[in-house]
């Protein structure tokens, strides 16, 4: 009975205890739940960002155009005398020339032939000439004499006149062929550089048909169209940055406006002098941009803004670290800024860098500002 008496208590402090122990489990898991709800709501930050925000700057005011690359002045060589073979080409195109400078040469032979006939022709009238002179002359001292009528001393005066006259001609005759020679000899009119080249040796050439074309002086422009309503703030002098097909920027100088404006597009032509070099070439399109002036715009770093399906956004962090996504409207690039139309107070504080990796909503530490 004894026993049993002291199994019955042993039972009851058991069953108290363990009573006590689940009641302390209990309350510590009431205490700890929030805690733990609160960690999981909070959540480790996605990332540690510079912030940003909007910085005053000026920037340049530019008017952009489109254009071609065109020689400034090109000149077309061809043959003067006719029907002469070319016996040799002494250039090829992108060969850089003299004025004055042999490129092609004709046959001479026929040319030569012609003109030792027109000297010969001239000698043959200048003796003539020679001999209808003293007639003349001879004539003129009779005529008081009364040996010779006055018709036949005319007849001697007007026939002096005649073999003058032919001289001339044979003269003239001769002059041609000199001339024409001189002509189985193309040279260059300007200094420059050979841009085409259809000349063949052995082929007959009739006049005036085109065997070389030259760029003169080597000079290229650049002819681009501008708005009509810009036209009025580009003046002569100006600087112009030209980027050509190949992403080479050179600078060119606004030399002179069209004084129209085609009346079906409201553009009108500026003409660009291009400095020498092997950046540009004739034929290539080109985009560029004329300084204009300054203006203060407000900025941000380029890495801050995400351009995404044709938008630009930011990411705005909020007095909770969480980011925003915000739409913008960005403008004009210089250098590494970039102009902020609309979109931001300039009280916000954007993520700086890093912002591809991140989401609308996203806990943020921030490390650091930024300009």
């Amino acid at each position: 009975m004894n026993v049993l008496s002291r199994f019955h208590r042993g039972w009851l402090v058991l069953c108290l205890a363990g009573a006590a122990i689940a009641s302390a489990l209990a309350i510590a898991g009431r205490e700890t739940l929030p805690q733990a709800a609160a960690i999981s709501a909070t959540g480790p930050p996605s990332l540690t960002v510079a912030i940003a925000t909007l910085q005053p700057a000026t920037f340049p005011d530019r008017v952009a155009a489109n254009g071609n690359i065109v020689a400034w002045q090109e000149v077309s060589i061809g043959a003067e005398a006719a029907n002469l073979r070319l016996i040799e080409v002494e250039v090829d195109v992108g060969d850089k020339v003299r004025r004055g400078q042999p490129l092609a040469r004709l046959a001479n032979e026929t040319v030569l032939a012609e003109l030792a006939q027109s000297r010969a022709s001239v000698a043959e009238a200048d003796a003539a000439h020679a001999e209808a002179a003293a007639n003349a002359e001879r004539a003129v001292s009779l005529q008081d004499s009364g040996a010779l009528s006055t018709q036949q001393i005319q007849q001697t005066v007007t026939a002096k006149h005649t073999a003058r006259a032919r001289l001339d001609a044979a003269r003239a005759v001769e002059k041609m062929q000199r001339l024409r020679l001189a002509q189985t000899r193309i040279v260059a009119p300007d200094d420059g550089v050979i841009s085409s080249r259809t000349a063949t040796v052995g082929a007959v050439v009739p006049a005036g048909q085109e065997l070389f074309r030259l760029i003169r002086r080597g000079r290229l422009e650049w002819r681009a169209e501008v708005a009509a309503a810009d036209l009025a703030r580009l003046k002569p002098g100006q600087k112009v940055g030209i980027t050509a097909t190949g992403g080479d920027v050179v600078e060119g100088r606004l030399r002179m406006l069209a004084p129209a404006i085609d009346a079906q597009t409201r553009n009108g032509l500026v003409y660009v002098d291009l400095p020498p070099g092997d950046m540009t070439r004739a034929g290539m399109f080109a985009h560029g941009e004329f300084e204009v002036g300054t203006s203060k715009v407000m900025t941000l770093p380029q890495s801050a803004v995400l351009l995404r399906e044709g938008f630009g956004y930011v990411m705005c962090v909020g007095a909770d670290a969480r980011v925003i996504q915000t739409k913008v409207t960005p403008g004009r690039r210089s250098g590494d800024r970039v102009e902020i139309l609309s979109g931001l107070d300039a009280e916000d504080r954007v993520v700086a860098l890093g912002v591809a990796f991140l989401g609308d909503g996203d806990l943020v530490r921030v490390a650091r500002d930024m300009p």
